[in-house]
Formats: structure tokens, C-alpha cells, sequence
């Protein structure tokens, strides 16, 4: 199958500051277990199922030499450039709309830069049997098995329970739900961690988009068509900003399950998406006197004394030590450290807010 593959590359990482920032956000860290960045080893898990010629970029402006540095394989072309950020829909409508003008009624699949999946041939098999649902004209979903009650990912429902590798109708896109509602869930065997994994052909797509926001599509199809013009950066200087900030899944995927035109196929390959510190921790750290030491090259030294259930990332170069502490999050880097209990790794991302209100724009 010819299959086109997309990767929305963008945010901040604000749940990973002081280690992720919005000039260096972590997509562009090695937090894989290698010397490969997130961005990376999503590259490398993709070309297989697709080639380097059929595998788009999104990101801003910011980060697109960094993205190019990273993959020097990827053809040029295949870096699309938002002057600013206007959430999912955009991106992902953009990438559409220019793989269509390229290759009509392509397949094309949309996985984010920042995930983490230990085993790629699971992966894969999912991925493909997506495709083939997608041949067939339908908006398809990855789901990911869900391995515990959690209240940090969007739900789908499924119509049956589901079964792995299995295309099931996607009844219902569900907000993040509270403790007891994603025990439920979960119990139930009729849910699935919504992880942003799309598929679908190309003109499946812009067709719902176009007759369910048109505000989003009618700016984005004159760019796309102006795309490998020389009238690009005119159209995009003049309809990019005028589109609506609004993520796929509102603007496309949840009013269109409810018209029963979403499937999903269930996954189970290990995926996270290393949100949060805790996350960094369980997958990536190496016990070290008491403490969980999540190294990076150029990472420092982590002394532990007296110390239980402390996740450290010494990133700064520097030596990090802890002393008579528990459930500590400790992250060092050349020009900020940040120390936050572990109950609180959710919460990091209001020091972002408060550094943006206060000014201090520098360390963001």
C-alpha cells in the first residue's frame, strides 16, 4: 500500500520544563533509551511502513532546522512550516490538503513526534490493518489497550469489547475522565486510550472537514494549493492566522463517530507518550541508591544518600545530589532546576504559566 505518513511536530512539552522548552521542546531530546531522539525514532519506525519520499513534517518555524539537522534523509519539500501554531486541525489539514494535491486520494497516516513505542512490529501490523480500513473509506483511529485506570488520556469507545488488531466502530470520543470513570472504563473492556493516531484517505478527510468546518478548510486547501508555487508564502502570510485554533478530534473525528464513520483498530506496543516526569521516570530511568537517574548525553552525576523514590535528571552537566528526601522530582539543566514531589508532576506546567505571566520568557 502506498502510504503517506505525517508527523504534527510541535508544543512545548510544558509538563517536561525545565528539560523541555519551547526552542528545544522534547521531541528533539534523546528520551528513547538511544542517542536517537523522540523525533527520530519516530522517523525510524515509520519509513519502513511508508519511505522517506512519503513521510511530512509539520512544525513551526522554530524548529525547523533543528527537525532538518535531525533527518537529513527527508526531502526538504517534505518540511511543512506553520508560522504559528493553530493546533491539530490545521496542521494535520495542511499535511492532508498538500499530500492530495500531490497524490490524490492518497492514504495517509498522522502520528505525533513525542511517543514512545517499544515494539515496532506490533506497531506496524496495527498500522496496516488501520491502512486497510482507511482503503476502504473510512476515518480510522489507532487505540491503545489501556494497561490502567488512567486520567490523563481522552478515551474511545468501542462498539464491541475490543479486541487487538480487530477493526471496531468508534461510538464516542471521550473527554478525560476522574478515577472512578476510567476504573470503569477500563473494567468494561470497551474502551481504549484515544492516543491522536489518525488514518484515513486523503479526500475522506478533507470531504468531512470541508462540510463540517469550512472555516478551517477553505483557508487551508488555498494554501495547499499554492503550496509548491511561488505564491506560498503570500497565501500563507495572508489565510494562516485567519484559521480557527480547534483540535482534529472536535473540528472532524468526534461529530463524524457520531454518525458511526470512525473505526479504530486496538493496539498493544507499548506506547507512551512521556507526558510527564513520572512517565520519564518508569521507562527510561536506571535505579541508582535510591533514586530513578534519567540520563541524556552530557548528563551529570547523581549522588543518592538516605534518598527513596526520587526521579533525577541531571541534565545541567553537573553533579546532583540528594540527601534524606523522598518522592522528589529533581531536574537540572544549565540555567534552571526544578524540585517538585512526585504527587505533583501533573502541576509543572503552571511554572510555565507563571514564568510567562511574570516575564521571565527566557527560561520557557
Amino acid at each position: 500500500m502506498d502510504l503517506h505518513v505525517v508527523v504534527p511536530a510541535g508544543g512545548s512539552g510544558t509538563r517536561l520544563w525545565p528539560l523541555s522548552r519551547a526552542t528545544d521542546p522534547k521531541f528533539l531530546h534523546p528520551l528513547t533509551g538511544t542517542e536517537r531522539s523522540l523525533l527520530q525514532a519516530t522517523y525510524d519506525r515509520l519509513v519502513p511502513l511508508s519511505s522517506a519520499d512519503h513521510v511530512h513534517i509539520v512544525t513551526g518555524i522554530a524548529h525547523a532546522a533543528a527537525v532538518a539537522r535531525q533527518l537529513p534523509e527527508l526531502p526538504e519539500r517534505n518540511i511543512l512550516v506553520e508560522p504559528l501554531a493553530r493546533d491539530s486541525c490545521a496542521a494535520i489539514a495542511l499535511a492532508a490538503a498538500v499530500i492530495h494535491k500531490r497524490s490524490p486520494g492518497a492514504v495517509m497516516a498522522s502520528f505525533a513526534a513525542d511517543h514512545l513505542i517499544k515494539d515496532t512490529a506490533a506497531f506496524a501490523a496495527t498500522v496496516r490493518e488501520a491502512a486497510r480500513g482507511a482503503a476502504e473509506g473510512k476515518l480510522m483511529t489507532i487505540g491503545i489497550a489501556p494497561t490502567r485506570p488512567e486520567t490523563g488520556y481522552g478515551y474511545l469507545q468501542c462498539s464491541a469489547t475490543a479486541e487487538l488488531g480487530v477493526q471496531q466502530q468508534v461510538l464516542e470520543f471521550k473527554e478525560k475522565p476522574d478515577l472512578a470513570t476510567a476504573t470503569e472504563y477500563v473494567n468494561s473492556g470497551r474502551y481504549l486510550w484515544n492516543a491522536s493516531m489518525f488514518v484515513w484517505r486523503t479526500d475522506v478527510f478533507l470531504g468531512e472537514l470541508e462540510r463540517r468546518r469550512p472555516d478551517v478548510f477553505e483557508p487551508v486547501n488555498k494554501i495547499a494549493q499554492a503550496w509548491d508555487t511561488d505564491e506560498r508564502a503570500a497565501v500563507v502570510d495572508e489565510l494562516w492566522s485567519t484559521i480557527p485554533k480547534v483540535a482534529v478530534e472536535y473540528a472532524v473525528m468526534e461529530p463524524a463517530a457520531a454518525e458511526g464513520l470512525v473505526s479504530t483498530v486496538p493496539g498493544d506496543f507499548g506506547w507512551s507518550d512521556i507526558g510527564d516526569f513520572e512517565t520519564l521516570g518508569e521507562l527510561l530511568a536506571a535505579d541508582q541508591d535510591g533514586a530513578r537517574v534519567v540520563t541524556t548525553p552530557g548528563a551529570g552525576d547523581v549522588v543518592a544518600v538516605d534518598s527513596s523514590d526520587v526521579v533525577a535528571v541531571p541534565a545541567g552537566g553537573r553533579l546532583v545530589a540528594t540527601l534524606g528526601v523522598q518522592n522528589l522530582i529533581v531536574v537540572d539543566t544549565p540555567d534552571a532546576v526544578l524540585v517538585c514531589h512526585r504527587d505533583r508532576a501533573q502541576d509543572i506546567k503552571r511554572l510555565t504559566e507563571i514564568l510567562r505571566d511574570t516575564g521571565r520568557t527566557a527560561y520557557v
